[in-house]
């Protein structure tokens, strides 16, 4: 079974220490000679790190921090995210503090939607998926997932580690891919395996944005994303591309603990109750029949 470590940061200043307690607790430890690192934060939207949406520029700088001072200040660290949709990287990095970070750390900035890249071929349930692999992903000593851990009220009910990888495809119009989203979230992780999970759990979104301190490392994604949904309050089997993944051979979804209990987590993760439910709901359904009228749709 695969480790899956918890630690607490009670403040911005204690995430570095509570990284590396983390990985500690998953006996993880940084390869001799590692020279090229990527890093994949949670970049989704213009949603900056207080909504909980977006992966913090201080968690990632503070994991930067701890690479050079455990490896060598010479590693050198790419910060990767593609075009989306709805999101463009130029105005993404801008907008959240890694354009900063950059300067700052000494750090490249890699739009993978821009990067040089080859296609590669997986199947998931024997349907085959074509992505274009960039080189920057394919190059790098080290590939990190510093997730969020957020519900969602649509098709999937949880993103966290394996729906982070989704953001690694760059070809920009992934809508393309969302009558088969489950399907896709496990191909991509199969095209493009990452070798570590963090996941940045200090704000969390749940049904409001709210301070948890957590910080989880796992080498497993699956793994990870089973214990996000324990802390979140949504049943593994809600999440269907959990189960597709460890089918496809991407993870397990068994895990051992180790640190600071899940429940401790869990009880404090903002959660959905009745009255969220229909509040949420029902202000989407007000926004939705707003733009309706607005388009002369009713």
């Amino acid at each position: 079974m695969s480790l899956v470590g918890f630690a607490r940061a009670e403040t911005e200043h204690e995430l570095k220490a509570a990284i590396g307690r983390s990985l500690d607790l998953i006996e993880y430890m940084f390869p001799l000679g590692l020279r090229n690192v990527v890093i994949k934060p949670n970049m989704c939207y213009y949603w900056d790190y207080t909504t909980g949406q977006t992966t913090d520029p201080k968690f990632v700088a503070a994991l930067i921090a701890l690479i050079r001072e455990k490896v060598s200040s010479d590693v050198n660290i790419s910060i990767v995210e593609s075009d989306a949709s709805a999101m463009r990287f130029t105005h993404a990095v801008k907008m959240l503090g890694y354009k900063q970070l950059s300067q700052k750390y000494g750090v490249d900035l890699v739009n993978l939607s821009e990067d040089e890249g080859k296609e590669v071929e997986v199947t998931v349930r024997k349907q085959p998926f074509r992505f274009t692999l960039p080189r920057t992903i394919r190059d790098a000593d080290l590939r990190i997932n510093i997730p969020k851990i957020k519900y969602t009220f649509e098709q999937i009910k949880l993103t966290c580690a394996l729906k982070n990888i989704f953001g690694c495809n760059p070809y920009q119009k992934k809508f393309k891919y969302h009558s088969r989203i489950e399907e896709a979230i496990v191909a991509i992780n199969k095209a493009m395996k990452f070798d570590l999970c963090i996941v940045d759990g200090y704000i969390v979104s749940g049904v409001r944005p709210s301070k948890l301190g957590l910080v989880m490392s796992s080498r497993d994604p699956v793994a990870t994303d089973v214990a996000a949904a324990k802390i979140a309050g949504v049943s593994k089997n809600r999440v269907g591309y959990i189960a597709l993944a460890e089918k496809e051979g991407v993870g397990k979804t068994n895990f051992v603990p180790r640190g600071i209990p899940l429940s401790y987590f869990a009880a404090r993760y903002p959660r959905e109750t009745l009255r969220t439910k229909v509040m949420v709901r029902g202000y989407s359904l007000v926004v939705k029949l707003g733009l309706s009228k607005r388009l002369g749709l009713v």
